[in-house]
């Protein structure tokens, strides 16, 4: 199987392929555009700031690239919020893979005031759905990195709850997207990894 991890200015790159290397498989980094095309699966991952990766994203053709994609495709962190259609962070348009916005965690009562912005660490998944995720995965911690936020929404197929509800997956066709870092969430990260891998 041929994996493509999307290379661009964003970090995490390297723990993605270390995840995967760790599931058996040698993925390639690039942001060759024929690579890419050619691969079986891609991943999008991404851990930055939304307007000046667009704008890399843009400068490399990527933007253009990534929304013509026809095979799955998994997108991480930053990853997942630039496959929307526009965040906050930045005043930024963003691919519109997935008709969301994203928008900053604000704390609105005083209860909220003591949860800290980003949002770091573990938290449970809830309302999952396949081909991304197992029943069995419902409940389940997994490692999350974040200041903002999508809301729930027809293409959320997870959910999470810091300060209230929020999208800690969405799909779209063959775009798959997980706000939370599959690669730094232990078994329950490989078996997200894994389904991915099998979805056609």
């Amino acid at each position: 199987m041929k994996i493509a991890i999307i290379k661009y200015n964003a970090g995490n790159i390297r723990s993605v392929s270390f995840a995967l290397e760790r599931l058996g498989h040698k993925p390639i980094i690039t942001d060759d555009h024929n690579i890419i095309r050619k691969a079986d699966k891609v991943i999008f991952p991404g851990v930055g700031e939304a307007s000046t990766t667009m704008a890399y994203l843009q400068q490399e053709g990527l933007d253009e690239l990534i929304p013509s994609l026809t095979q799955p495709v998994l997108g991480i962190c930053l990853g997942l919020q630039l496959m929307c259609r526009y965040s906050e962070e930045g005043d930024t348009e963003c691919l519109g893979i997935f008709n969301a916005p994203v928008k900053k965690f604000i704390p609105q009562k005083e209860a909220e005031q003591k949860q800290k912005i980003p949002h770091m660490g573990w938290n449970d998944l809830t309302h999952v759905k396949a081909p991304l995720f197992n029943q069995e995965l419902e409940g389940e911690y997994v490692y999350f990195v974040h200041s903002y936020y999508v809301p729930t929404g027809p293409e959320t197929i997870a959910q999470a709850n810091y300060i209230h509800p929020f999208s800690a997956a969405l799909q779209k066709d063959n775009f798959f997207a997980t706000q939370f870092h599959p690669e730094k969430s232990g078994s329950v990260g490989e078996q997200i990894l894994k389904n991915f891998l099998t979805i056609e």
